[in-house]
This record gives C-alpha cells, structure tokens and sequence, in this order.
C-alpha cells in the first residue's frame, strides 16, 4: 500500500473517533434559550449563542454555552431575565459552575448507562404524582409552570435524569453505607444548631490575582473586630453577602451541615462569643462572631431517624467525592473559561 493511501486510512480513523464526541447544544434563533443567551452576550461575550462557545469539555464530550443557557432558562423559566441584572464577572461565575454541573451529570448518566441502570416508569410517574399533589392537581402544575416559563418536557427529563443517577448512585456508589448506633449517639450529644455573624468579600467570579488584596482587606476588617469594634456594623458597612448584609451579617440557628463546608466547620468549632480566623469557601473570604448555640432538646428515640439520615447523608457526600473525582479524572473533564 502507498504512503499516501495509509495516511488516508489513518486520517478516516481519526475522524472518526472524533465525530464520537458530543460537540454539545447549538441553540436555534427564536428559542427562549436563544434569546436570553443573546441580551446576556451583551454582558458577558462567552453566552453569545451564535458563538457557542465550549465552556467545559472532557474527552467524550464538550458543554458549550448552548447547554449552559439551556440549563438556565430551563431550570428557571422567565425569572432568568435576572441574569440580565448581573455583571460580567457574576456572570461568568455562573457559566462555570453550570458548565462544571453540567460535566459532571453527563460522567454520571455515562456511568449509569455503562452499569445497565434503567428507570422503572412508575418510578418517575410517582414523582410527577407527587409534584401534582402539592401543586392541587395536574392541571394546576401545568398552569404554575406555564406561567412561569418553564416548560413540562424539561422538567419531565431533569426529574428523569435525576431518579435515574440516584439510583445508580444508591446501587454502586452508596450501598455498603451502614449507620453505626454509637455515631448516632455522639451526633445527639453535638450542637444541632449555630447562630452567627459573618462578614463576607467575594472572590467567585474575580481574577485570581485580586485575591490577596481582598485577603488584605480581609485581615483589616478582622483586627477592627478582634479589637472590639461592633461586628455588626462593620458586617453592615463591609459584607458583600446580600443575604445578610441588612441584618449585620446575622444567620439563625441554621442546622449543622447546612452551610459549605468550612464556614460549617468554623460556625459549630469556634467558642461561642469569639470571632473565627479567615474562613475561605467557593464563593470568597468570610470572618465570623459566634453568637449561640443549641443542642437537641427532644428525646434521642424522637429523632433518631432524622439523625441517621443526616449521618446517611454525611457518608453518602464523603462517598461521593472520590467517585466523581475519579470520573472527572479519567474522562478528563476540565472547565475551559
């Protein structure tokens, strides 16, 4: 065979195993998604549909903005018409995190499918029962929906999609999980509840390299609290909590798990009545004045239950992040922002 005929089969080959990549969603002019892609190009150039930019990508698959918008409009119908609303830099937070979302359900159904997971039908069919019933009725969730822009085939396939994942998670990921009585009990005798306040400067969404002088303004704002100033007026005049900030930074016995991780960890360690070191989560820089805290006031037989589903689900999370780092891993999925 000629050189010239080998490198002919050798580039088919290669085409071929490209076109097996899912190139991701192209959005069609007029579509809702569409159009709100199109008004938020205008803030944040990497939603322009017609652009469609791949946002994330990994080697089986690409997540464009076309997926991203769609989740968007989608998931919240005509209140997406706040995202036009939001900065350049909020957007793009937003468009990565949805992306990196959207990533990571796509490893997730790949590796149900692989497992030969099905959904029974009555299993989604009872869901959507159970949507009806709170809403009055079938008709009145068509309508609730309609109204709100959202349209019954998406929400059909999310909660599909959903049903289908956790039950490939329940099977494969989740099923050695045991509660061990003497866990429940030291979970019992834990605070159940923290109140606090808490200053926040953002870093979601900013250039890594603001984040030392945020860190900087950080540690000026904590040695005027340490130094008695009143934490809440300083949460006031500084937090860039939205949340809170009316409120001096206050959040109220939220439960134990609630919240991300680290400022989790802060709210329920540090002694009541004293202020945290720089707490650094996702969304930035956060300090916090411990204000109280609770511990359970009904019997232990009251709440058992609800005390080994939290522990269930504290496993299930410790389980999970490694699983889904090992997908993302091997498929190689990477935010491409």
């Amino acid at each position: 065979m000629k050189k010239s005929a080998v490198l002919a089969v050798i580039l088919l080959v290669a085409a071929a195993a490209c076109s097996n990549k899912s190139a991701g969603t192209k959005l069609v002019q007029g579509t809702p998604a569409y159009e709100l892609g199109k008004d938020l190009a205008k803030i944040q150039p990497l939603l322009d549909p017609d652009k469609n930019a791949v946002l994330a990508t990994a080697k089986s698959f690409d997540v464009t903005a076309g997926d991203v918008l769609n989740v968007l409009k989608g998931t919240a119908g005509a209140q997406a018409d706040q995202l036009k609303t939001l900065d350049a830099a909020r957007l793009k937070a937003i468009a990565q995190q949805q992306a990196s979302q959207i990533g990571e359900r796509k490893l997730l159904l790949a590796a149900a499918a692989r497992a030969k997971v099905t959904l029974a039908p009555d299993k989604l069919n009872s869901m959507l029962k159970t949507q009806y019933d709170q809403a009055g009725g079938e008709a009145q969730y068509l309508e609730m929906l309609k109204k709100n822009g959202v349209a019954i085939e998406f929400v059909k396939t999310t909660i599909g999609e959903d049903l289908l994942i956790r039950e490939f998670l329940e099977k494969n990921v989740f099923s050695a999980i045991k509660i061990d009585p003497a866990d429940v009990e030291k979970a019992y005798a834990q605070d159940k509840t923290a109140t606090v306040r808490h200053i926040l400067l953002l870093t979601q969404g900013k250039p890594a390299a603001e984040k030392p002088a945020i860190r900087k303004k950080m540690e000026g704002i904590l040695d005027r609290a340490r130094k008695g100033e009143d934490f809440a007026k300083l949460a006031s005049e500084f937090t860039e909590d939205p949340g809170s900030k009316a409120t001096g930074g206050l959040y109220e016995d939220f439960a134990r798990g609630k919240m991300v991780k680290p400022f989790d960890d802060a709210a329920f360690s540090v002694p009541v009545g004293q202020i945290s070191d720089i707490v650094e989560t996702e969304y930035g820089f956060h300090i916090l004045k411990i204000e109280n805290r609770k511990k359970e006031t009904l019997p232990l037989d009251q709440v058992r239950a609800e005390i080994e589903a939290g522990l269930k689900k504290q496993k299930q999370g410790a389980a999970y992040e490694p699983f889904i780092a090992d997908l993302k891993a091997k498929e190689k999925l990477s935010i491409a922002l």
